[in-house]
């Protein structure tokens, strides 16, 4: 086989798998796990089954990569943080993760990750991060340089932001995924991350 031709091939499958994860999110998400058939995944996504367990041989490794790759795209825009202002930099990375904690479709990943829990428990801690992890490490980042700098006294950015962004997720995200009538508005969800930073920056921030 030659160099073009194996590189054809690539192309092929790699467009192939995404057209398969693209239709198994989609069935995912509206029929869950159990009724979702490896057949109609193949003919949404325009494949013939023999080319769908030739890139998954079970439906369970296709439901781990549909739910990771769901997680972890797309990707957030990067957050332009103010610098020698805690309070001003919390409200932007708050902001951005808030962003992310309402797209409809986190919180429809994320209840089909608890619903299948108990079938693919090692997704629990691999999912922990889904979606946000790019905020959650520029948050890391901030606070760890603010420190650094000595605006503020953060010995444990890890314990910082773990209370920082439960404040954001326990008022616009959990009530959300909880009740699906439940809603708020983008002004009270700004509040909610404003207080939030007040809170941050009321106790580590240096005088």
């Amino acid at each position: 086989m030659t160099r073009g031709h194996s590189a054809y091939h690539r192309e092929v499958a790699a467009a192939n798998r995404e057209s398969i994860l693209s239709a198994a999110t989609q069935l995912f998400l509206e029929s869950g796990y159990d009724r979702t058939p490896l057949a109609r995944v193949a003919k949404l996504a325009g494949v013939s089954t023999a080319t769908l367990f030739k890139q998954f041989p079970t439906k369970a490794e296709l439901f781990e990569a549909t739910v990771l790759a769901a997680g972890a795209a797309p990707a957030p825009q990067p957050v332009d943080i103010p610098t020698g202002d805690l309070q001003a930099g919390l409200v932007a990375l708050g902001r951005a993760y808030a962003e992310l904690l309402t797209d409809p479709r986190m919180v429809a990943l994320i209840r089909t990750v608890i619903a299948e829990s108990h079938k693919f428990p090692e997704l629990r801690e691999r999912t922990f991060g889904f979606g946000a992890l790019p905020v959650l490490e520029a948050l890391g980042r901030y606070l760890r340089d603010v420190h650094a700098a000595g605006t503020a006294d953060i010995e444990d950015p890890d314990l910082v932001s773990t209370q920082f962004l439960g404040m954001i997720a326990s008022a616009i995200f959990w009530p959300r995924l909880m009740h699906g009538t439940w809603s708020i508005t983008e002004d009270e969800q700004r509040r909610v991350v404003d207080e939030a930073a007040r809170t941050i920056a009321t106790r580590f921030a240096t005088p």
